[in-house]
This record gives structure tokens, sequence and C-alpha cells, in this order.
């Protein structure tokens, strides 16, 4: 992939996740998913170079959980936010409820 599609595709994952509405959350890979690409890894990967502009915290694992290493902060927002979370007995304590928050763009 050359550079102009690289930045094509930042750009891209960057509009999707300043799109969804606070409260609500994707996957990383329904974001991949919207863009026609089954490339959730460059989609993390995209959120974790360019996305602290963006709501970053409203793009999950497809297990509901948190992005990685940011469970604290990401928690902060989701209760600002009122997303709802399931409390968990893993190392995160909390997932967000997927079924409730999942959105998805028109």
């Amino acid at each position: 992939m050359g550079a102009a599609a690289g930045d094509d595709f930042v750009s891209h994952v960057l509009v999707i996740v300043e799109s969804i509405p606070p409260g609500r959350v994707m996957t990383y890979g329904d974001v991949a998913g919207v863009l026609g690409s089954r490339a959730a890894r460059a989609v993390g990967q995209t959120l974790a170079r360019y996305g602290s502009d963006v709501p970053w915290w409203r793009v999950i694992r497809a297990s509901g959980h948190p992005p990685i290493e940011h469970e604290e902060r990401a928690l902060v927002h989701y209760r600002a936010e009122n997303t709802p979370l399931v409390v968990t007995t893993t190392d995160a304590a909390y997932r967000v409820d997927l079924r409730a928050a999942r959105w998805f763009p028109a």
C-alpha cells in the first residue's frame, strides 16, 4: 500500500471514529468493515498513532473490553457518556455492553 492509500485509510478511520455518538461504540473490526476491509489491527494501529484527537475510547475489542493499556482512561469517558457497562472479573474489571452500545453509521 502506498503512502496515499495509507493516508486515505487513516483519514477514513478517523472520520468514522469521530462520527460515533457519545455512549456508543464500534469494534475495531466494525470500523474496518465499514471501510470494506478486514484490517481490524490496522484500525488499532491508526488510532494508536493518530487517534489522540478523536474519541478513541469508542472503539473497543470484539469482546467488549476497552483498548489495551487504556482501561482506566477509557472508563472515565464511558462513565461521563453513560456508556452501558458490565462488571466483570477480568483484569479490566468491566467491559462495554456491546448489545446495548454497539453503533453503525447509517
